[in-house]
């Protein structure tokens, strides 16, 4: 079962959240008790919902694992003789990293090269999210993109770039706060043509717009 609920957001929107009450319940216990064990007291005013609070956004932040990428895909397919570059590029990134369940965040940049056919526009960002929206390593992250990619739309090639800052090492660790990780995954003509794959190392790297 799940719930859904419905917070005002200002003229003309309403955000509505769905949770898995079940789910809610058995993180927010085991929240409660990480407090007590940090030396805090679950139950002062500013604590009271802590537990459940956190319990609602972890679920959030890993909805991913409920999500089909490659069907994502599937639903926006399209005959298409078009030849060239597709790239979107400056897409969002928000995930959380598996080792310390702190978030790292950033920009994607998602190319391919269609062997007659394409798919929607959009779909490209919600496969990123689909993915980016579980525990992940930044390099597996990339590789889930493009496999994604290149399995479903069967391409010429595609090409990922991902950039990202990561908390694990700003807010503790080294705490190096300008650091960015880079990471890039290639199959295809962007592997095999190095006129390609500079093409979109130049169009990742202007600004455009």
């Amino acid at each position: 079962m799940v719930s859904r609920e419905h917070e005002p957001e200002g003229e003309g929107y309403e955000r509505i959240d769905q949770y898995d009450p079940a789910l809610i319940e058995r993180i927010s216990g085991h929240y409660g008790q990480i407090l007590e064990a940090i030396g805090e007291d679950p139950q002062r005013e500013g604590l009271k919902r802590t537990p459940e609070r956190v319990a609602k956004a972890v679920q959030y932040l890993t909805h991913g694992y409920d999500l089909d990428p490659a069907a994502i895909l599937r639903s926006a397919l399209f005959t298409e003789e078009y030849s060239q570059m597709v790239l979107v590029k400056d897409i969002e990134v928000y995930s959380m990293c598996e080792h310390h369940m702190l978030p790292f965040f950033g920009k994607a940049h998602v190319a391919y090269v269609p062997n007659g056919r394409i798919v929607g526009l959009s779909k490209v960002p919600r496969v990123v999210d689909a993915f980016a929206r579980r525990l992940q390593v930044q390099e597996r992250l990339t590789n889930e993109i493009r496999d994604c990619l290149q399995d479903t739309l069967q391409p010429h090639g595609v090409a990922v770039v991902i950039e990202a800052s990561h908390l694990c090492m700003q807010m503790r660790g080294i705490q190096k706060q300008n650091s960015v990780t880079t990471t890039s995954a290639f199959t295809g003509i962007f592997l095999s043509d190095n006129r390609t794959r500079d093409e979109f190392i130049k169009l990742i790297s202007a600004k455009l717009h």
